[in-house]
């Protein structure tokens, strides 16, 4: 239970499912925690991504940070839902192999046009990726907050989600709980006021309050990115899905942690039941461990592009594209795949590094002076503006090697693809925009 452990349990509590059909239990239990289970009925609006692997599955999971009720306390002044937990499970269509790719929430992303609880529609913008939920959640609506998230993750990513699942933080405590505790082994004391934390260093058994304030805690520990965090997240679920298994001879507490899991769990309807969550961890379960890949997204600080902005990561381009098309495709990571990943964080291709020349095809003056500050707000180097014959649509050339520059550019305009020209200017890519141009910049 190292790997496999730490899969089916961000899934949700399908460890749960998986130890239920494991141990048996009676109608009447069965039925009580399938009615736990809180299904919506998730309307994703506007062009979504084509299915390139029918078979295979991509579930969106969700740790929701919900400001209501007894959640209130963890965060002053928030009154809307939050994502602090966000990551795709993609399942194989041959069920051989998964991957589970986390996405740190301060990425910066394009966030799309989205419906509000009250009906209205915000405004397509860059912002932290985690900032979807609580649009779409604004009025406690579950539904759009994940609608507005998949619309995100999908927008950025290429990627078509299949399913949704997400637990609140009330539930993950009920869990941990109801196990007696989880031990955990910071290297040193934690004092981190925002967590509701105070930790000594050395191992010991969490639960309740500091166990939530543990898997939270961000500012007071390591460089205090969301990077480190998702690393002490992915090993308190591990550890957490093999206490779980060690108690399939307790049924009391076994039908506690089921019932904090289940309680908690909101999915879409399609996977809003025990067989159907039982069905899915089915599909894992045999999956051999050195086949379960588990990373996070490629990424760098933005503070390479720009200087001012010292809270955010920028996906790290070609790699995440590859990533991304992997997936698509039904391709798998692997090992080998992840190893070059981390190589090539070592030296990342920034925004900065991107010569950029910008051409104004709209017919319109003044637009490609507009749209050159727009780059360099984003951290692009311009080298210099001019004037195209007129074009319907924004395009992106490329010449010579400079495949990998145009690419960083295109993904901060989803839904541009590059191509290699001979008028593309030496040294530079070349931007030429069209009427489409605000569009894609989400401005």
């Amino acid at each position: 239970m190292t790997r496999r452990g730490r899969i089916v349990a961000w899934t949700g509590g399908v460890l749960g499912v998986l130890i239920l059909g494991t141990a048996g239990v009676g109608a009447w239990v069965y039925q009580h925690l399938d009615g736990n289970i809180h299904g919506v009925d998730i309307g994703v609006d506007g062009k979504r991504p084509v299915n390139l692997s029918p078979g295979s599955k991509n579930i969106l999971v969700v740790g929701s940070d919900s400001r209501a009720g007894a959640n209130a306390k963890y965060g002053k002044g928030l009154t809307t839902m939050q994502s602090d937990t966000l990551m795709v499970l993609h399942i194989a269509a041959n069920h051989k192999w998964a991957t589970a790719v986390s996405f740190p929430r301060d990425s910066w992303v394009q966030i799309p046009a989205c419906t509000r609880s009250n009906g209205s529609k915000s405004s397509v913008h860059h912002f932290k990726i985690n900032e979807a939920f609580s649009i779409g959640g604004d009025g406690g609506s579950v539904t759009k907050a994940a609608a507005c998230t998949i619309k995100t993750v999908e927008k950025n990513t290429g990627l078509r989600i299949d399913h949704f699942t997400s637990i609140d933080f009330q539930g993950f405590k009920g869990m941990v709980n109801a196990l007696g505790g989880i031990e955990v082994c910071p290297k040193h004391a934690i004092h981190d006021k925002k967590a509701h934390l105070d930790m000594d260093a050395g191992c010991q058994n969490v639960q309740d309050e500091k166990a939530l304030g543990y898997v939270r805690t961000r500012y007071s520990v390591g460089d205090g990115s969301d990077l480190g965090r998702i690393g002490r997240q992915q090993e308190f679920m591990k550890a957490l899905a093999a206490k779980a298994q060690s108690k399939l001879t307790s049924p009391g507490e076994l039908y506690d942690f089921l019932d904090s899991a289940t309680k908690s769990l909101t999915t879409d309807n399609d996977l809003a039941g025990l067989k159907q969550l039982y069905d899915l961890a089915s599909t894992v379960k045999d999956i051999p461990s050195d086949r379960l890949t588990f990373l996070t997204v490629p990424n760098y600080y933005r503070e390479a592009d720009v200087p001012t902005d010292h809270a955010n990561v920028i996906w790290q381009y070609p790699q995440a594209g590859e990533l991304f098309s992997d997936l698509a495709h039904d391709r798998e990571i692997g090992a080998a795949g992840k190893a070059k990943f981390a190589e090539a964080a070592k030296n990342p291709m920034t925004a900065r590094s991107v010569r950029v020349r910008v051409l104004n095809g709209t017919g319109t003056s003044g637009q490609a002076a507009t749209a050159a500050e727009q780059l360099r707000r984003l951290g692009f180097t311009v080298i210099g503006t001019g004037n195209a014959p007129a074009t319907d649509r924004t395009t992106l050339t490329y010449s010579g090697s400079l495949q990998p520059q145009s690419e960083v550019l295109a993904a901060r305009l989803p839904g541009l693809k590059p191509s290699r020209s001979a008028d593309a200017a030496a040294g530079a890519v070349t931007l030429t925009i069209g009427p489409d141009f605000t569009a894609l910049m989400g401005s």
